[in-house]
Order: C-alpha cells, then structure tokens, then sequence
C-alpha cells in the first residue's frame, strides 16, 4: 500500500512545449518543488531528487532486497541510475531555456556492494564543463556517513527542444 507521501506525488513527462519555457535550472526545482511532475522512473525505482542548485543535483534512494541480483547483493544498475541521473541533472541545471540533453556515455566505478543493509544514500552530482553541444559531470555515491559506494562520469549531448 503506497504511503500518504507517496500518494501526493504526481508522475509524468513534462511536455516538450512546456520544458523549453524554463531553463534547466527552473525546470529542475519546479520538479523539486511538485509543481511538475517527477519522472517516471522514480516511481518505478526507489529513489528521488534532493536536492537542485545551478551545477549540482543530488538524488537520494534507500536499496532494498527487490533490487537484488540471483548472488544477493543490489545489481549495479541501481547505483548507476542514482548517478546517471544525478550527474545528467548536474549538466542539465546549467542550460538554458530551450535546451535539454541525454546521456552519451558515462562511466561508473563500482567501490563496495549495496545491500538491503546499506541505508539512506546520495547521488552527488557536480557539473564539470558545460558547452552548447557538450556537458560533463562527476558524481558520487554515498551513505550517511560518507563512505563511498560508486563514482562516475558522464558525457551528455545538448541539443534544442
């Protein structure tokens, strides 16, 4: 049974007429705020956005046991979804109205395995460089006390929407 907070939490896709309105940035905290609605993904995974500033964006998700692969620890995928996303919204907050991106590549590092023990932890990600056609950024992945799971980097292309 979902939870009340849960409950209040639309989910879409903003519309591509609507996002070109805002700057990454804008677009982000709207998000943040619950005036747009958060991804989809997002209801799928449990994980969500934290936190937004201009070349920063933090997710923030709690694995559990349904996350597990057949050898009883979290697939990786988890952890390189919280990242991707982090470090793709990092690059995205620092866009302009009119723009967006995807991924290109990205490249994760694998540091110590998540379990359904792991806790509360952050995807931490931080804008590199961010071109007209080009952005990248670095994240991090870690649990309340700061220790490291996984670190990453990503290429992202931008292009007009």
């Amino acid at each position: 049974m979902p939870s009340q907070m849960e409950n209040q939490i639309s989910y879409g896709v903003v519309p591509p007429e609507e996002a070109r309105t805002y700057s990454g940035y804008e677009l982000i905290k709207k998000i943040l705020e619950g005036s747009l609605p958060a991804a989809p993904i997002t209801k799928l995974l449990p994980f969500h956005l934290a936190e937004v500033e201009p070349g920063r964006a933090v997710f923030a998700g709690e694995p559990n046991s349904d996350l597990y692969n057949p050898l009883g620890s979290v697939h990786g995928g988890y952890a390189a979804t919280l990242l991707d996303s982090a470090m793709g919204c990092a690059v995205h907050s620092m866009l302009p109205a009119g723009t967006g991106y995807t991924t290109l590549e990205f490249k994760i590092s694998f540091v110590r395995p998540l379990s359904k023990d792991t806790g509360l932890l952050r995807a931490e990600g931080k804008a590199i460089a961010v071109g007209k056609r080009v952005g990248t950024a670095e994240g991090r992945l870690l649990d309340t006390q700061g220790k490291l799971y996984a670190h990453g980097t990503t290429t992202c292309l931008i292009f007009q929407i």
